[in-house]
């Protein structure tokens, strides 16, 4: 193994791997054949911290990684000091809407904020915290007072003026002025230890208030993130956090193929348009500290009836298909193939799942290097396999051997494996969940 796993990230790891998920946490210890594009990444960290701003599309088809890339892109995130936010696109959850769908995705956005010290949740209140008594201990430096003496209504003004001097201090207007509202209303909270104001401010900043008029008379803000400017609310945000010392904002979007799917040409040519501004933003800084990533098919972006190519604009930015299938390596690109592991890489992988295996069930399973080499050929053997086997699939029936493994210690491990593929080798079919290509609609 490249690093020691400890106990909570192999049980993470082992229980997502056999759900066939994607673990959240420790899947740098599942990182191989990914150094190029590691390094890639990392280099795009370095730029917008310093104020900049990327967008990324990671594209291959059902099991190729796309999911694994982007958790890949949030655990190195968090080591630099980002805020991470990694959400699937749905039906509900929509770049353009008129319906509440736009906040919706706002929303999710917000709700699965996490940092490097908070990964569990309710980072947003840690967030806030967090800088509100950075900013009382500024100054309660200047007036030679404790720092918990700034929490009281004798330096309400100065605490407002500084929070409002931050927030209407953003490139990006958009609601800057409302977002240090709520953020001044957060701090009232904690002055007059009032949870419920606290809990309203939150609700505003989320894009969980509905109306206007609920906003003024619970807050006395006038404006609220909605379906038309919940974008510029996002913007906001990456400065806001910037300011407060991290290093900026990484979203990652899965499941863009939902975007794909929508079944009416005006609604996807609407996403697309949302899209193709947060690009153009995105390519020319003029957002700050923000980097997007997409996880995508081949046919969400390139195809040109349905997909994100069939919107011209887009079109002439994402480049040509056919270098997808270039040999040569390129990740200064922004739509970026994630090619297939070598069947080496896989055998590594494997090698590192028996370890963390192992640390899971505190077992001490052995496998022979031609035991996961009957293995590999096993599957790669199987009819079907160059169509439907992936990586999903391989990790998912090894850990199911290990169990067997486990589970029979007097059985051999040899006869365990073949006994699990069968004597005339089982068909690999095409998995239940691989919906890529199908149109549904909604």
């Amino acid at each position: 193994m490249k690093s020691k796993v400890n106990k909570k990230e192999a049980n993470n790891i082992i229980s997502a791997l056999e759900a066939g998920v994607v673990p959240i946490r420790g899947i740098r210890h599942l990182l191989v054949g990914r150094s190029s594009e590691v390094t890639e990444v990392m280099g795009i960290l370095e730029n917008v911290s310093s104020g900049n701003s990327d967008i990324r599309f990671w594209v291959g088809d059902f099991g190729s990684g796309k999911s694994f890339m982007l958790r890949t892109i949030e655990s190195i995130a968090l080591q630099k000091n980002f805020v991470v936010s990694t959400i699937d696109l749905t039906p509900t959850r929509r770049f353009y809407a008129s319906d509440g769908k736009a906040k919706a995705l706002y929303s999710e956005i917000v709700d699965n904020i996490v940092l490097q010290t908070s990964q569990d949740g309710n980072a947003l209140n840690t967030i806030l915290e967090e800088w509100l008594y950075q900013l009382a201990s500024i100054i309660a430096n200047e007036e030679n007072v404790s720092t918990q003496a700034i929490f009281s209504v004798d330096y309400q003004k100065k605490m407002t003026d500084k929070i409002l001097d931050v927030t209407t201090s953003f490139s990006s207007v958009g609601i800057s002025f409302e977002l240090g509202q709520a953020i001044v209303k957060y701090y009232e909270g904690l002055v007059l230890e009032d949870r419920l104001l606290k809990l309203k401010a939150l609700r505003w900043i989320r894009g969980d208030i509905e109306t206007k008029t609920e906003s003024k008379r619970e807050l006395g803000i006038s404006k609220i993130i909605n379906d038309d400017n919940w974008y510029e609310a996002l913007k906001n945000l990456s400065e806001l956090f910037a300011s407060l010392g991290y290093a900026g904002l990484v979203i990652n979007f899965d499941e863009a193929v939902n975007l794909y799917k929508l079944p009416v040409k005006q609604s996807r040519e609407k996403n697309y348009e949302k899209i193709l501004n947060i690009y153009n933003e995105c390519k020319s800084n003029t957002v700050k500290y923000l980097f997007i990533n997409f996880g995508a098919t081949r046919r969400t972006v390139f195809d040109e009836y349905r997909g994100l190519a069939s919107y011209g604009a887009l079109k002439t930015r994402l480049g040509d298909e056919k270098a997808m299938d270039s040999k040569l390596i390129n990740t200064n690109r922004t739509v970026l193939p994630l090619k297939p592991l070598t069947n080496e890489e896989i055998f590594t992988l494997l090698e590192y799942l028996i370890s963390i295996y192992n640390i899971h069930y505190q077992t001490e399973i052995i496998l022979s290097y031609s035991e996961i080499q009957l293995y590999m050929e096993e599957q790669l053997n199987r009819p079907g396999a160059d169509e439907f086997l992936t990586p999903r699939a391989v990790i998912k029936d090894f850990i199911e051997i290990l169990d067997l493994i486990r589970q029979n210690p007097s059985e051999d491990n040899t006869s365990l494996i073949l006994q699990k593929f069968g004597k005339d080798r089982l068909p690999i079919e095409k998995d239940q969940d691989n919906l890529d290509d199908e149109i549904e609609v909604i």
